[in-house]
């Protein structure tokens, strides 16, 4: 298996004026994210809109994907559903089209229901039947679960549950589990906001959506940190504090869809219910890109 370690971006899935998947610009973008210095990508992350699509949508993207992505590169795939038969049914077919590994979220829709031990039984679960390693997903923002550190740390303790991304923010969490976790259980960044604070706790990389936009930014944070320029990585992680919130907490999807469009490669409309963004946002977005990109050269 490939070292789990970087900078991922979780893709945005491209749809045309009609809603449908639009794979012209999603090969135009796959182009571009691989000549970048991006360790590797995400399909059907939350930026993925995953739950905006039918299951053989899914099926035609993880496909295309991986026929269009250099194999030295990393790809995991996002295969979370409500029901664990279609979460492994996913698994087994991510496996087939030859990802690495999958990224997977709690249930949350019964999650009165979700205690710990439930949710320890299921990650197991899966583990025992995928044939692929599974990265766990800590979302809380939009699962209204959040994975305590005990449960992440119990659960690397199973051979094919190989990591984490944790998009909680809450960085004595990440800490926990980066003290407790056991073997090569890999910790990622779930956003580039904290992506500086998770590796100098020891934290293996970022998957974030502004790794979408401005790719090299992102890496060389990682690069700085790990070459000992301190300095270097402090001055990026913060100019890009203000950007990240626009494709992320500030204007979700919509945000990263247009930030995309704007470095000229293919953001497009959002699928319903999402709604593309205003202008006047557009070019507040706009704005910042272009002050960070001329601060970052």
């Amino acid at each position: 298996m490939k070292k789990l370690q970087g900078c991922l971006a979780p893709i945005p899935t491209p749809f045309d004026e009609r809603g449908e998947l639009y794979f012209d610009g999603l090969k135009r973008n796959l182009e571009a994210w691989a000549k970048s210095s991006l360790d590797g990508i995400v399909v059907m992350g939350s930026n993925g809109e995953f739950v905006m699509l039918t299951q053989d949508e899914k099926l035609r993207l993880l496909e295309f994907v991986r026929e269009n992505y250099p194999k030295e590169k990393l790809l995991i795939a996002g295969t979370s559903c409500e029901s664990y038969r279609e979460t492994l049914f996913l698994n087994k077919k991510a496996y087939e089209f030859g990802y690495d590994a999958v990224l997977v979220l709690p249930p949350s829709y019964y999650k009165g229901s979700m205690t710990e031990d439930v949710l320890e039984y299921y990650y197991r679960g899966l583990a025992d039947e995928s044939p692929i390693p599974i990265l766990i997903y800590n979302m809380p923002a939009n699962s209204g679960i959040n994975l305590s550190s005990k449960l992440v740390v119990k659960l690397s303790s199973h051979p094919n549950i190989v990591g984490i991304k944790d998009s909680s923010g809450r960085i004595v969490q990440i800490s926990e589990i980066i003290a407790g976790a056991k073997g090569e259980f890999a910790v990622f960044a779930g956003s580039a906001s904290f992506l500086l604070p998770t590796l100098a706790m020891g934290g293996n990389g970022g998957i974030m959506a502004l790794a979408n936009v401005i790719p090299d930014v992102c890496s060389n944070i990682i690069k700085s940190f790990n070459t000992g320029d301190l300095l270097k990585a402090r001055e990026l992680q913060l100019l890009i504090l203000r950007i990240n919130a626009f494709v992320t907490s500030l204007y979700g999807v919509p945000g990263l869809k247009a930030a995309l469009d704007i470095v000229g490669l293919y953001g497009g409309p959002p699928r319903l219910p999402l709604l593309p963004l205003g202008e006047e946002k557009v070019r507040e977005i706009k704005e910042e890109l272009n002050g960070v990109l001329e601060r970052a050269s």
